[in-house]
C-alpha cells in the first residue's frame, strides 16, 4: 500500500485503522468490508448496544446484509402477504449512514414460511409462488440493493443438486427462473448464487462452475458467486484463492458473503492466533483476485454470533470479542488490507 508507506514509520497501523476504518482501507484496494446485522442490534439502547451501534455505523463497514429479515419466513409469512417493515429498518440506517445493502436471500430451502412446503403445490403453482415472491421482494427494494443472493445453497457437497422443495418440484429450471425474475424486478442489482464450501476446488465447486457456464450460455443474468466462508480454525482451504479465481474466470464477480471462522471451545490464546492467520488467509484470497469485490462478516462480535446456537461446542468466530474488544483476527484483517497482495 504505497499510499500509507510514508506514514507507517510515524503512524501505527492501529492508529490508521482507527482513523480510517476497515472499509475505507478496503475501498482503497477496490473492495468493501461489510457486516450482517439487524436494526434491533444497532438501535439497542443498552451500553453494549450503543457501543455496537457506533461500530456498525462507523467507517469499519460499508455494506450491510440483513441477517434474517429478508428471508421468506419474515417477508412472506402467509401466501401473498408481504412484510418488509423489519428489513426496512436496516435499510433506513444504511441510507442515513451512507452504507450499501446486500439482499439475502430469495430462493432457499431453509427459513421458508411453513406454508410453502406444506401446500404440496404443483409445478405450475410453485413457479407462480416463486415468481410472485421474487418480483414483489426485489421490486419493493428496486434501486436500493447492490446485490441479491438469488439462489442460496443449491448444491450438496458431492455436486448433486440439493433436494429442496424448489428442485424436487421444479428441477434445475428453478435456478434459471429465479435469476430471470430477479433481473426483471431490478435490472441494476448484481445477482449472485451463494453457497458454503465454495472456498476450495471440489465436486461442489465443479458443479457450480458447470452450472454457471450453462446459465451464461443461455443468457441467464448471473453476475456473481458468493462464497459464504463459514470456516473452521486451522482448516481454511489452501486453495481458497484458486477457487475464487476459478469462478472469476467465468466472467462473474466473487465475494466472501458470510465470513466467520469458528473454533472448538474453550477459546485459548493459541487458537486466537491461529484464527488470526486464518482470517488473513481469507482476506488475502479476496485481495488476490481482481474480481473479488469484497468481504462481509457474519456479525462482527462474538456476542451476537449465530455459531454457539448451532454449534454448542464451538465459538469465538468473529474479529471482536463478546465485549467488543478487538481480537488478533481484527488485526489480521487490518494488516491484510494495509500490507497484503
Amino acid at each position: 500500500m504505497l499510499l500509507f508507506a510514508a506514514f507507517l514509520p510515524v503512524v501505527s497501523a492501529s492508529a490508521i485503522s482507527s482513523l480510517f476504518g476497515l472499509n475505507t482501507l478496503a475501498f482503497l484496494r477496490g473492495k468493501y468490508i461489510g457486516t450482517a446485522s439487524e436494526a434491533v442490534n444497532i438501535q439497542n439502547a443498552t451500553s453494549f448496544g450503543k457501543a455496537y451501534g457506533a461500530l456498525a455505523t462507523s467507517l469499519e463497514f460499508g455494506i450491510y446484509t440483513n441477517e434474517n429479515n429478508l428471508k421468506w419466513e419474515v417477508t412472506e409469512p402467509q401466501p401473498g402477504v408481504f412484510n418488509f417493515t423489519p428489513a426496512e429498518k436496516l435499510f433506513a440506517i444504511a441510507e442515513k449512514t451512507g452504507k450499501r445493502m446486500r439482499g439475502h436471500t430469495l430462493a432457499w430451502h431453509s427459513q421458508l414460511a411453513p406454508w410453502v412446503e406444506a401446500s404440496n403445490f404443483t409445478a405450475d403453482e410453485l413457479k407462480a409462488v416463486l415468481k410472485r415472491h421474487i418480483l414483489t421482494e426485489v421490486g419493493h427494494f428496486r434501486g436500493r440493493v447492490y446485490a441479491w443472493d438469488v439462489v442460496n445453497e443449491a448444491f450438496n457437497d458431492d455436486g448433486t443438486f440439493r433436494e429442496s422443495v424448489w428442485f424436487t418440484t421444479l428441477g434445475e429450471e428453478y435456478i434459471e427462473l429465479a435469476f430471470r425474475w430477479a433481473r426483471q424486478a431490478d435490472p441494476h442489482a448484481k445477482l449472485y448464487i451463494n453457497d458454503f464450501n465454495f472456498e476450495s476446488i471440489s465436486p461442489k465447486t465443479d458443479a457450480a462452475v458447470a452450472l454457471i457456464k450453462k446459465l451464461k450460455a443461455k443468457g441467464v443474468p448471473i453476475d456473481g458467486v458468493g462464497a459464504q466462508s463459514h470456516l473452521i480454525v486451522g482448516s481454511v482451504p489452501t486453495d481458497f484463492k484458486a477457487a475464487l479465481q476459478r469462478f472469476a474466470d467465468l466472467g462473474v464477480d466473487v465475494a466472501l458473503t458470510e465470513l466467520d471462522i469458528r473454533g472448538d471451545l474453550p477459546e485459548t490464546p493459541e487458537k486466537l492466533q491461529q484464527q488470526a492467520k486464518d482470517f488473513r488467509t481469507a482476506i488475502d484470497a479476496c485481495l488476490g483476485v481482481k474480481r473479488c469485490v469484497g468481504v462481509t462478516l457474519w456479525q462482527f462480535t462474538d456476542a451476537l454470533s449465530w455459531i454457539p446456537g448451532v454449534f454448542p461446542t464451538q465459538g469465538f468466530g468473529t474479529p471482536l470479542s463478546d465485549k467488543l474488544q478487538k481480537k488478533p483476527a481484527y488485526t489480521a484483517i487490518r494488516d491484510a488490507l494495509l500490507l497484503g497482495h
